[in-house]
């Protein structure tokens, strides 16, 4: 009975077989033995049936394959569309010749899902299947390619039948079907090769170099321009069928959607990038508002793709219909922009062109517009190369626009400073001017009360006075010191000075500082120390006064030592040692190093708890530098500080005269007449009280310059005041007039000195080129002005 149904089964298998093989509704590709192809497409030998999403398997299709409707491939590459539906097709050979003949098949595009070869055998009915395509393993694929290749063999004197099974989630089907001899076949896959290796080449070394140029410039344009190389090279690596051998080979379900999610972010940084870089945002509120539109719509298609599979068809067809308006739109900002005739890179118009360009032709091919090549097949990887070349050229400008932009803008920094610069120093001078007005009258005022007054706690009072006066006063110096060394203004001046009479002096009034904290204070001195030295002696007291008054500052408990030493050196010059220590609060060895950097104290708590403008030490360095001199400081917490200052100076060969007792200094001009230019009643109060103890003086005021040229008019006088910022005509334009002789000739060379709170050293020069004959900078000292005013009459 089992026997009788075999061979009942084998008649039928046998008539299906005769009934299938010898019923031909279209031609089969013969091959001859006088010319061999070594490649050849066989869609001219192939049909092609859909049956939707009906899952036949091969032994239905075999038996109905006639019954449903196959027709023939039109084109060399067949698009069937955005579909879900399962395609069938079958293809006929025939090797009448003697050779056993080897050929390589590629069909379908390197993604799609499911691609099943059956291979059927006329003559011994002997059916082999292969399998490729990407929702499976790399490694169960049949034979081992990024594409979709079967390997046939087809004997002497045979017949083959070929049926094709292809299935997809939803991407584009294409329906090529061509044999490749194994040399054609490695020629073919060589100048893939070459042209896919320079292709990618391009791209990686396009993204990383513009991603450093974000780094480098941070302009987003950079970013979004690398990160679109990036996801258009990641889309095309997908397409080609890389991503799934190389990154992806297990599969799985990012590997199914990864040229879906690559295509929609690849539209997304296109957009955002033609539109940061063409600056919609600033030429057109509806343009930006289509733009951002867009962007939306291409985040829904994302989110969809994840948690909606079954709308995967729709999010293919969408991406596409989203790449498209997204290139029409940039486009019509182009035309807008042309328009408006608001400057666009015509590099970056070309690249656009190229990338039309490339996907037009790509989308004949796909419709069998234009013949079927490599070049047509490969056209929008092409147009995507040559947009990216021109794109990156379009960059090139962009950096060098920047570039420019950045050069304008350091200029335009570089006057700004100039300008600033300008603008501290007239403030600065003005608030010199504003400050050393009051202090003017307030030490004057002082000294003259101290020396009047017998009351000794008035004396007391009055001395507090001028010590906060002058520490007011040096505040007012430390901040114009440091105005001109940061404009490298400062200059030494050499003069004459006795050392012991001018460090005795500071160490007299340091004594009653000292004293006044409840402090011990030590003075010793050497007898080596020369009678005269030549050098800046303002600059001496300056730098001294800040250490000794840093070193009274920052002790609370104990002593404060001041040692003057001197050490003879070759070539007539001598090393004055000035040493200071203290039982202070100390330094801490981390903070030596930039003890001496400007605004620095010690830490915030003494700059709460000792106030300072941080700016002393500073200048003490600044200054002892610029005297070729070292400064070296010790410190240990809690226990003290203590300070080396070594300066050179020359030895002036003036020996001190034996001391004779001091006479009274009697003041008196012999009838000489002053004019004082002065347009401040505190500082004419000033003058006024200096010189009503001046014997046989006439002293004469004028506001401004304008009354001075007045005043000469009907006075005789024998030596001016100047000062030099006043309203109508300030004192620079009044002496530039009595040089002028327009006081008369008889006054243009008359002595005028500059008494002014202006101490900038732009001010000390202009005053000299003007014709000045002396420059005396307020809190003016009597005897400083009674000594000046002497020396010129």
């Amino acid at each position: 009975m089992v026997k009788k149904k075999y061979i009942r089964l084998s008649i039928t298998l046998k008539l299906l077989f005769l009934m299938l093989f010898f019923t031909n509704t279209y031609s089969q590709y013969v091959f001859r033995s006088d010319a061999i192809p070594e490649k050849i497409s066989l869609h001219n030998y192939t049909t092609i049936t859909d049956v939707g999403q009906r899952n036949y398997n091969f032994q239905f299709v075999i038996e109905n394959y006639n019954s449903l409707s196959p027709k023939k491939l039109k084109t060399e590459n067949d698009d069937l569309g955005f579909t879900q539906n399962n395609f069938w097709t079958k293809t006929e050979l025939k090797n009448p010749t003697d050779l056993s003949l080897k050929y390589y098949l590629e069909t379908a595009r390197p993604i799609t899902d499911l691609v099943e070869l059956y291979i059927v055998d006329v003559a011994s009915r002997k059916i082999t299947k292969t399998v490729s395509g990407d929702n499976m393993p790399y490694y169960e694929r049949s034979f081992d390619n990024r594409k979709t290749i079967f390997k046939i063999e087809i004997a002497p004197k045979s017949s083959l039948k070929l049926f094709l099974h292809l299935k997809s989630d939803g991407e584009v089907l294409k329906m090529p079907i061509k044999l490749y001899s194994s040399e054609s076949f490695i020629r073919m896959l060589s100048k893939e090769q070459l042209i896919y290796g320079i292709f990618y080449g391009i791209l990686v070394i396009v993204a990383i170099i513009y991603f450093f140029f974000f780094f480098g410039l941070r302009d987003k344009t950079f970013l979004y321009y690398s990160l679109y190389v990036v996801f258009v090279g990641l889309l095309q690596f997908s397409l080609d069928g890389f991503f799934f051998q190389i990154v992806t080979p297990h599969g799985g379900w990012f590997s199914n959607h990864a040229v879906l999610f690559f295509a929609i972010i690849a539209a997304f940084l296109s957009g955002k990038y033609s539109e940061v870089f063409l600056k919609i945002k600033q030429h057109s509120k509806i343009f930006y508002a289509l733009f951002n539109t867009s962007y939306a719509l291409l985040f829904v298609l994302l989110f969809c793709a994840i948690l909606f599979p079954s709308a995967l068809l729709f999010c293919y067809m969408m991406v596409n219909v989203l790449a498209l308006i997204f290139l029409i739109l940039i486009i019509c900002s182009i035309g807008y922009l042309y328009y408006k005739k608001k400057p666009i890179d015509s590099l970056f118009i070309i690249g656009i062109f190229f990338l039309i360009l490339g996907f037009g032709v790509f989308i004949l091919n796909n419709f069998g517009q234009v013949p079927n090549n490599f070049l047509t097949e490969n056209s929008s990887k092409l147009g995507t190369g040559l947009e990216i070349i021109f794109l990156s050229l379009s960059m090139s400008n962009l950096i060098r626009n920047l570039k420019n932009e950045k050069n304008e803008l350091n200029r335009l920094a570089l006057v700004r400073s100039e300008e600033m610069n300008d603008l501290k120093s007239y403030f600065l001078s003005n608030i010199s001017h504003e400050l050393r007005t009051p202090l003017n009258a307030i030490m004057n005022m002082i000294d003259s009360i101290s020396v009047e007054v017998q009351d000794e706690k008035i004396r007391k009072n009055c001395q507090i006075i001028k010590y906060s006066s002058h520490s007011l006063l040096s505040s007012v110096n430390d901040i114009l010191d440091f105005s001109k060394i940061e404009k490298g203004e400062l200059r030494l001046e050499n003069e004459q000075f006795d050392p012991v009479q001018v460090l005795e002096h500071l160490k007299n009034n340091a004594i009653n500082i000292a004293k006044d904290k409840g402090l011990e204070f030590q003075f010793s001195k050497s007898d080596t120390i020369p009678d005269f030295l030549i050098g800046d002696v303002t600059r001496l007291v300056q730098v001294v006064n800040n250490v000794l008054n840093n070193a009274i500052k920052f002790t609370a408990i104990g002593f404060v030592k001041f040692t003057i030493d001197s050490e003879l050196k070759p070539n007539n010059k001598a090393s004055l040692i000035l040493t200071v220590s203290d039982s202070g609060i100390g330094i801490s060895k981390d903070k030596m190093d930039s003890i001496f950097d400007s605004f620095s104290q010690n830490n915030i708590d003494n700059k709460r708890k000792f106030g300072g403008l941080g700016l002393g030490l500073y200048i003490v360095k600044t200054l002892v530098d610029m005297q070729n001199g070292t400064i070296v400081m010790d410190s240990i917490i809690n226990e003290g500080t203590s300070c080396v200052i070594t300066i050179d100076f020359d030895i002036s060969p003036e020996k001190k005269k034996t001391e004779v007792p001091v006479k009274t200094v009697i003041e008196d001009l012999q009838g000489k007449s002053l004019l004082v230019v002065e347009d401040n009643p505190i500082n004419q109060m000033v003058i006024k009280m200096i010189t009503k103890k001046w014997l046989n003086t006439t002293v004469v005021y004028a506001g401004n310059g304008q009354e001075a040229l007045e005043a000469f008019k009907i006075n005789q006088f024998d030596i001016v005041l100047m000062d030099l910022q006043m309203p109508v005509m300030d004192g620079y334009e009044a002496t530039i007039a009595i040089r002028n002789g327009e006081a008369g000739a008889d006054n243009s060379n008359i002595p005028i000195i500059a008494v002014t709170a202006d101490v900038m050293e732009t001010t000390k020069q202009r005053v000299k080129e003007i014709g000045m004959n002396d420059y005396l900078s307020k809190p003016i000292k009597k005897e400083t002005l009674y000594e000046a005013v002497k020396r010129l009459i």
